[in-house]
């Protein structure tokens, strides 16, 4: 039996009932199983996929099903309720969050999975705070209630410390760990009870033993909408009760605005409050018709477009798939119809590309279909060359929406092909995943002329190398992983002088300019140069500012400008091991031109030269990747596990026990990590486990810096 809703029966506008959702959480709390559970009750599957198995409809990959993990974030579609939802299921690994970003740019909705026995994990806060900063609504779902130690109470609790949020709880769970056999709907008051081995659910009054809990509960409930919602308030300080109705809707009003997150519990293995998720899915996250209208920009000015079909095509492309079959370009299209034959701009490429077919996405199946709309998520044929990120728009009516953030890589594998006759088509295999993966990047290390591999993790590097084994068939040798340092000022210097003189006959070059270069303390370093080194560590901050002083006209705008290109030419290569610069401000203060031998050229080669000496007169430190650490191991084991963390060179931040087990969270160099699950694995005898995120950068101990790599 399925519960009734009151919203969406009837929809004015067909857009009122789609819903664009993802799929949120950290690594096994059970995403892919809640999504093979939404495809199973909506009917879009008629078996039940399980991850142990290898059965799943989301994970498809030979890797993903050989790990037991989500790699590919993957698109699926299913009907329920006269609802058309499109679902993507994406990665919780900490190495795969750029898929889960790019997600999250075209999603209008998410879940986000918690485990009911762990609560909120690195991973999870992760995922939250991207989905944070692209505005995207979100309800709760607290999953594995069977499991022993499961507590909704303390799941919730971490949300709201964690998550900074106000979790809205709807449900009271019946039963609890393996006893766990349905939820109380506190809107309805009703019981939701699943059998064992049965589909349905049976709907019921409230138990007798727990209606006294339920109605504290709901008390609780109303209490706190009526704090938040002022609709509510007012009936709330009328009638000192709310509505079934008005609790609906002030819900729906909180989750849009991001004020609160409504919480929903179960056991998506078991089956048990699958059907209660949909309909709050349905009812409380935004149709494309509840999101803001998409904003882009055409030659420099704002301007929106609205999510209808009558509106000029405009679609976002957030990933890029090739298959044995041919090209599959991912498509969230905003605004506008595209059919099959038309002819798309790509803005940025300044080409015309031709739509071939349009496919319903399910995984890794395809269904063709003669048109998209606003609001559609889909795949075509035929496009070839759009990149990710990329705006397809009808060629009357161009604009530039914004890209997904590409985080920059933190370790760098060097690769090459075993037999030199496969060196072609190691070129190809890499410029390939590339493309499908923009947080890959690919370069040739200048010193060694070794092609280095770069990517977010040890596991992304893994997967990439691997990747190219199957399915382009290459023997490739794989060297140790190094990762991403970066340098940074801790002292600056003022006032230098660098004048560049050149003549070689004819038209010289002469260009003088005065620069200060002083530490960026906004983008996110303390005074001991302690940070992220991105800035506010999400990927969005600026890492180098330039500004000038110059005033009556001493240097032209158009040399300051070049002067400025020249500082970001010379911060490839700091002076300490020749490794990316960060956290700097650069201010041009004076300088003076020559009539006839300046230029824009000449300018932009000061501006390096002189910012590269400014460099070697500053007095710099070293910064290397840090990551979160969050080890899970038996009480007994502790001590091992915290003499290991110190060897590499760990700070512990905090420790937890509970029920024989110690949870250690540290802050590890991630050079330390390599391997790690292995020693993890010989000190706990296979039953400790452990999680990370990176974290940002940190400086490098003057002790160990003679052990460390030029670029």
């Amino acid at each position: 039996m399925r519960t009734e809703h009151r919203h969406f029966d009837h929809f004015d506008n067909p857009l009122s009932g789609v819903r664009n959702l993802g799929i949120l959480a950290h690594v096994d709390a059970g995403k892919t199983t809640v999504t093979e559970r939404i495809l199973y009750v909506t009917g879009a599957t008629y078996k039940r996929g399980e991850v142990h198995d290898g059965t799943t409809v989301t994970d498809f990959d030979s890797q993903e099903r050989d790990r037991g993990i989500t790699i590919f974030a993957a698109a699926v579609s299913c009907d329920w309720d006269g609802h058309r939802i499109n679902v993507i299921d994406t990665p919780g690994h900490v190495d795969f969050s750029d898929e889960v970003e790019r997600s999250l740019r075209v999603l209008d909705g998410a879940i986000a999975v918690f485990d009911a026995v762990a609560g909120v994990e690195p991973q999870s806060e992760s995922v939250w705070r991207q989905a944070d900063r692209y505005g995207v609504p979100r309800i709760a779902f607290v999953n594995k209630l069977d499991r022993t130690g499961a507590d909704l109470d303390l799941a919730v609790e971490s949300i709201r410390k964690r998550l900074h949020t106000v979790p809205l709880v709807v449900q009271l769970p019946i039963g609890q760990e393996d006893g766990f056999v349905g939820v109380v709907d506190l809107l309805r008051m009703r019981s939701l009870v699943w059998s064992e081995g049965c589909d349905t659910f049976e709907d019921g009054p409230v138990p007798e033993a727990l209606r006294d809990e339920a109605c504290r509960r709901r008390r609780l409930l109303e209490e706190a909408v009526a704090e938040l919602h002022p609709t509510a308030l007012e009936e709330f300080c009328a009638e000192s009760t709310l509505s079934a109705q008005t609790l609906a809707t002030a819900l729906r009003d909180l989750t849009l605005a991001g004020d609160a997150v409504v919480v929903l519990c179960g056991s998506a293995y078991r089956n048990r409050g699958i059907e209660p998720l949909l309909e709050a899915a349905v009812a409380y996250l935004p149709s494309p018709l509840d999101v803001p209208a998409v904003r882009g920009t055409v030659d420099g000015s704002v301007q929106e477009r609205v999510a209808d079909p009558a509106a000029p095509f405009a679609a976002l492309v957030f990933k890029v798939n090739s298959t044995a079959t041919g090209r599959l370009t991912y498509l969230r299209v905003y605004s506008g119809t595209i059919g099959k034959g038309e002819a798309v701009l790509d803005v940025e490429a300044r080409r015309t590309e031709r739509i071939g077919r349009i496919l319903r996405v399910q995984a890794d199946r395809h269904a063709e279909v003669e048109r998209a709309v606003a609001g559609d998520i889909v795949a075509v044929v035929g496009v070839k060359a759009a990149r990710t990120g990329a705006t397809l728009c009808t060629p009357a009516a161009p604009l530039i929406l914004e890209p997904p953030r590409v985080a920059d890589p933190v370790v760098s594998v060097a690769v090459e092909a075993r037999r030199s006759i496969d060196t072609d088509r190691l070129v190809s295999a890499l410029a390939r995943l590339v493309e499908e993966d923009p947080s890959l990047r690919v370069r040739t290390d200048r010193e060694t002329g070794q092609t280095v591999l770069s990517g977010m993790g040890e596991l992304h590097l893994e997967v990439a190398a691997e990747k190219m084994r199957r399915a382009h068939g290459l023997d490739v040798s794989v060297g140790r992983p190094q990762v991403a340092y970066r340098e940074t000022v801790s002292r600056g210097v003022s006032g230098l002088v660098y004048r560049h003189v050149k003549q070689d006959g004819g038209a010289g070059q002469f260009a003088h300019v005065v620069l200060d270069a002083q530490p960026l303390e906004e983008a996110g370093l303390d005074g001991n140069g302690n940070g992220n080194g991105n800035g506010n560590g999400d990927g969005s901050a600026v890492d180098f500012v330039f500004r000038s002083t110059v005033v009556g006209g001493r240097v032209p705008a158009e040399y300051v400008r070049a002067v400025e290109a020249g500082c970001r030419d010379a911060l490839a290569e700091g002076p300490l091991g020749g490794h990316p610069v960060t956290g700097l401000r650069v201010t041009l203060t004076d300088g003076a031109t020559h009539s006839k031998d300046s230029s824009e050229m000449a300018f932009r080669t000061a501006g390096r030269l002189a910012l590269r000496e400014a460099l070697r007169a500053c007095a710099m430190v070293l910064l290397e990747p840090v990551a979160e650490v969050t080890v899970t191991m038996p009480d007994d084991a502790v001590g091992g596990v915290l003499g290991d963390l110190a060897a590499r060179r760990g700070r512990i931040s905090g420790s937890t026990a509970r029920a024989g087990t110690a949870v250690i969270t540290a802050t590890v160099p991630l050079a330390e990590l390599f391997g790690y699950a292995s020693r993890l694995r010989s000190r706990t005898q296979g039953r400790g486990t452990f999680t990370s995120r990176a974290t940002g950068y940190a400086p490098v101990p003057s002790g160990v810096l003679s052990g460390m790599p030029s670029r």
